[in-house]
């Protein structure tokens, strides 16, 4: 790829764009039909793709992979690129693992497999895997530490290391990583799994530059390239000069109870955009901190969200400048704890929605539930085995200027499905008795957000219980007059009654007896628009769906109903008459 490509004809490049995104399809397929744990086989926590010989960059992504990995895949690609640089050791059928979240990754779980393509005898280009492994040490199963004040706290940090070299098996390597989990076999399984993908991404590439050529390959990915930075900089262009301040609020960082701002200042000039996050919180004690590279991997998710034209290619950030200051939370070096990126980046996402519906309004979207709520349950079964079970949960998304927000959906963050019941309750010792929508929880508008949910898990055997969540204490905001989500809510039985975290919507010392439940009731999404200019029968059929109680319909709505929960249409005019009523 270091010498001038020939051009390609459009039928071709469509060709093979067609055929280079299937190859990380099949990746991502393999790796889902075959790892052990449920949030990469079920909730596809994973991603594959092809990145640049020099620079990492990407350059393909397949269409299902989680949207977070594209942007942060570039940078620890790069890390493999200057490991190879220094030591000069690199053959052919190498693989380098590392986990390291400060090096192009993103937290402790998700471990990263980068192997060489070459051609001829010389390096083609990257190709990477990277999933969700279920536990790797730490103080916290699942290792979502919500008290955790370093890395060391949440688990064991791999910087790049060869896994495999020239194709034989570290397995000394391999026995460290199962010396420090609580689920070696299902870390083991999970690893074989995105090896089998690799292999298989191999013999696809190897088929497709037979067919084609690498000269005709290599000028393919520099169309994509150049095709992705084109429609940013027409997608920029398009929208106003100026600066457009938005800001948002994490909750706490675990320890204290202080908030963390999260700020950007965005500005756009022609067809250029200059992120800029300097006012945003100091480097926090607890984990809610990031790394610089999982900072502009959100922004990317950001943006590909809103100029959903733009293809997944890294040229797209080629006319974007990143301000992250290392005096701020969201560019943090080593031994600051990182394990709860989810909320952040959950929180990142929304201030550049924020500020980009400032700069073009027919762009607002209402805050999503904007946390993930990573729950953990823990315990032994009784034949003494250790079983964690670590899922994530879904709430309603902001509305927006054309429709309500959806119900019960993923964040922006995710392409991710919530693992079914079955599988968890097949998986663990655990039973779920209540998995439903939860009423007034959406914030009203002309267009309302979408509802949050309710989980209530009864554990089957004594467990311990750990939850790092966000918005707890301030709620999915709504926009152009539209009302505030109903905020995240905790608690669990105890032999003391009912109770919930002091921090809100983060725990780490609860434990549980068998019989005993959790429930989780997550936050809808902002609402959208004046609610008093919402169709009257729409907010009656809210009503009778269960979506909404008939008080919450006269006070947030301004519509009335009848005993018998029909529209009342002289009640509703005069309520709506008279708002302050």
């Amino acid at each position: 790829m270091t010498t001038k490509s020939p051009t390609i004809d459009p039928v071709t490049l469509a060709v093979l764009k067609g055929r280079l995104e299937q190859i990380a399809d099949e990746m991502d397929a393999t790796l889902y039909r075959s790892a052990f744990n449920p949030i990469i086989a079920e909730a596809r926590d994973a991603c594959h793709g092809l990145y640049h010989a020099e620079t990492g960059a990407t350059l393909v992504q397949g269409t299902n992979g989680l949207p977070i990995f594209v942007g942060a895949m570039a940078f620890a690609v790069k890390a493999v690129i200057d490991k190879v640089a220094r030591e000069g050791d690199l053959h052919p059928d190498d693989i380098f693992l590392f986990n390291d979240p400060y090096d192009g990754g993103t937290h402790l779980n998700d471990f990263r497999l980068v192997r060489p393509i070459f051609r001829q005898g010389r390096l083609f280009c990257w190709m990477a895997s990277v999933g969700h492994w279920l536990d790797i040490g730490g103080n916290v199963p699942g290792n979502f530490n919500a008290r955790a004040t370093d890395s060391f706290q949440e688990g064991v940090r791999i910087p790049p290391v060869k896994l495999v070299k020239a194709g034989v098996m570290n397995h000394d390597l391999l026995a460290i990583l199962a010396a420090n989990s609580r689920v070696p076999v299902s870390n083991y399984g999970d690893l074989n799994g995105q090896l089998n993908a690799l292999d298989l991404g191999v013999r696809r590439l190897t088929e497709l530059l037979d067919e084609h050529g690498e000269d005709t390959v290599a000028a393919a990915f520099d169309a994509f390239t150049a095709r992705a930075e084109a429609l940013m900089r027409s997608a920029l262009s398009k929208l106003p000069d100026g600066t457009y301040s938005f800001e948002d609020y994490l909750d706490n960082d675990g320890i204290t109870a202080d908030r963390l701002r999260i700020a950007l200042d965005l500005t756009i000039a022609g067809d250029r955009m200059v992120l800029d996050f300097s006012r945003s919180a100091a480097p926090c004690a607890g984990p809610l901190n990031i790394a610089y590279s999982t900072a502009v991997a959100c922004c990317y998710v950001a943006l590909k969200h809103v100029f959903t034209d733009v293809p997944a290619n890294a040229g797209c950030l080629n006319p974007i400048t990143f301000v992250i200051p290392e005096t701020t939370l969201l560019a943090v070096k080593p031994p600051k704890p990182v394990g709860g990126y989810t909320e952040t980046i959950l929180r990142v996402i929304g201030v550049v929605f924020g500020a980009l519906a400032l700069a073009d309004p027919s762009r607002a979207t209402a805050a999503p539930f904007g946390t993930i709520n990573a729950l953990s349950l823990a315990g032994h079964r009784q034949d003494g085995s250790r079983w964690v079970m670590f899922s994530f949960f879904g709430g309603g998304l902001g509305g927006n200027p054309e429709s309500d927000g959806l119900n019960h959906a993923n964040n922006p963050i995710s392409t991710a499905t919530i693992p079914p019941v079955e599988i968890l309750e097949a998986a663990y010792p655990v039973m779920f008795t209540q998995w439903a929508l939860r009423p007034d929880s959406a914030g009203a508008g002309l267009h309302r957000g979408g509802l949050g949910a309710v989980y209530e898990i009864e554990a089957l055997t004594a467990a311990d219980v750990f939850l790092l969540g966000e918005r707890g204490v301030f709620a999915p905001f709504g926009v152009a007059g539209g009302t505030p989500a109903a905020l995240n809510r905790f608690t669990w039985q105890s032999d003391e009654g009912e109770k919930s975290p002091p921090l809100a919507s983060k725990v780490t010392d609860v434990k549980v007896r068998d019989g005993q439940r959790v429930r989780l009731e997550t936050p809808g999404g902002g609402g959208w628009g004046d609610p008093f200019r919402r169709d009257a029968v729409a907010v009656a059929r809210d009503v009778r769906l269960g979506y909404l109680g008939a008080e919450a319909a006269r006070r947030a709505y301004g519509v009335a109903l009848t005993d018998d929960g029909t529209l009342d249409v002289a009640a509703t005019a005069a309520l709506r008459e008279s708002p302050a009523a």
